[in-house]
C-alpha cells in the first residue's frame, strides 16, 4: 500500500511539473482529432483545422488577438452579426488555388486532403511549429494531382503574433497553376473590420494605397486589413516572401477579404493569359506569413518594420 501511495504521489508530482512547464511556454498546442488549438501566452488565438467534413482543405479559424478580440470573421458566420457570403470558402486564413491542372480547390470542387503530420506540434526556442503533408486530389476521385509539405511556425511579434507558412509543392505530373483571381493565401477579417462596416476598417498595402478600389489588382509585398474595435486598432497583415517566384497581386475587397496571389497575371493586369508550369519531378516553394496585431492606435503598429524582420528571417 505504501508503495502504491508513493507511486501515485510521484505521478501527481510529475503531472504538476509538466503542467507548470506548459503554462510558461510562450506558444502552446492542444492537439485534437480534427484540429490543433494554438495558444499564445494565456490566450487561445486560433485553431488549425485539418479535417472538416464541409470544408475540404486545411485552414485557420477563430483567429483572435492576444487579448481575445475576434480578428477573423466568426466561423461559421453568425446570422445577424456577420455577412454570410462565402461561409465555407472564407473560414479565416487559408492557402488554396482555383485552378491546378483544371481542378478547383478554392471553391471546394476538389479536395485538399490532410495526410499526416510530418512534424508534430512542438515548442522550441520561443516558437511553436509543426509540419504537415497534404495531397491535392483530382475532382471526384482520390487520384493525387500533387503533394504539399507545409511548415507552420508561430511566434510572438511585438503587438501580436505571426503565423508563417512555407509550402513546397511536388509535381507528380506536370503542374499547371491557372491564371485567375482565386489563388494564393486569403484572409477574411471580422465583420467590424470590413471597410464597409459601420466602424469603417481600412485596407493598406506596401505602396501606401488604401482600400479595395485602389489596392485591388496592384502588386504589393504586404497587405494589411485592420480597423478600430473597442478603442483598439486590430487586424491582420499578409506578408509575402521575397523568395517567392513572383511578386503577388492583391485581390482586396471592402467587404472584408484579401488574398495575395502570384498567379493572376491576366486576371489582374490584362496581360496575355499565362499558366505557371512546374515540370514533373520538380518543386515549387511558396511562403507567406500572417501577422495578427493589436495596438492602442494605428500609428503604434509599424508594419514596415514587421515586414523587414520577416524578410530578414525568411
Amino acid at each position: 500500500m505504501k508503495s502504491l501511495m508513493q507511486l501515485l504521489t510521484l505521478v501527481l508530482l510529475v503531472g504538476a511539473l509538466t503542467s507548470s512547464a506548459r503554462a510558461t511556454d510562450p506558444i502552446r498546442f492542444a492537439s485534437e482529432a480534427k484540429q490543433v488549438r494554438i495558444t499564445v501566452g494565456e490566450q487561445d488565438v486560433c485553431d488549425y483545422v485539418f479535417a472538416d467534413t464541409k470544408i475540404s482543405r486545411p485552414y485557420f479559424a477563430h483567429v483572435r488577438t492576444l487579448t481575445g478580440k475576434q480578428v477573423s470573421r466568426h466561423h461559421p458566420p453568425r446570422e445577424g452579426l456577420d455577412k454570410t457570403d462565402h461561409a465555407d470558402l472564407h473560414p479565416g486564413i487559408w492557402l488554396s488555388f482555383g485552378d491546378i491542372n483544371g481542378h478547383d480547390y478554392w471553391r471546394l470542387k476538389a479536395r485538399t486532403k490532410h495526410i499526416r503530420f510530418l512534424e508534430s506540434p512542438t515548442v522550441e526556442s520561443e516558437a511553436g511549429k509543426f509540419k504537415v503533408l497534404n495531397h491535392y486530389l483530382a475532382t471526384n476521385s482520390d487520384d493525387v494531382v500533387c503533394s504539399e509539405e507545409c511548415s507552420v511556425r508561430v511566434t510572438k511579434n511585438g503587438t501580436g503574433y505571426m503565423i508563417s507558412m512555407v509550402s513546397q509543392f511536388s509535381a507528380i505530373e506536370d503542374l499547371r497553376f491557372g491564371d485567375q483571381e482565386e489563388m494564393g493565401l486569403g484572409i477574411r477579417v471580422a465583420t467590424p473590420l470590413a471597410v464597409e462596416s459601420k466602424l469603417g476598417g481600412r485596407i493598406l498595402d506596401s505602396e501606401g494605397r488604401i482600400n479595395g478600389e485602389n489596392v485591388w489588382g496592384k502588386a504589393a509585398t504586404w497587405c494589411d486589413y485592420a480597423g478600430p474595435v473597442d478603442g483598439r486598432w486590430i487586424g491582420m497583415t499578409i506578408l509575402t516572401s521575397p523568395k517567392n517566384f513572383r511578386a503577388c497581386w492583391s485581390h482586396a475587397r471592402n467587404y472584408g477579404f484579401v488574398a495575395m496571389n502570384p498567379f493572376g497575371l491576366n486576371a489582374f493586369t490584362k496581360a496575355p493569359k499565362q499558366e505557371y508550369v512546374i515540370a514533373k519531378g520538380q518543386t515549387l516553394r511558396i511562403a507567406y506569413a500572417v501577422v495578427v496585431h493589436e495596438s492602442m492606435q494605428e500609428s503604434d503598429y509599424d508594419v514596415k518594420a514587421v515586414y523587414e524582420k520577416y524578410t530578414a528571417q525568411e
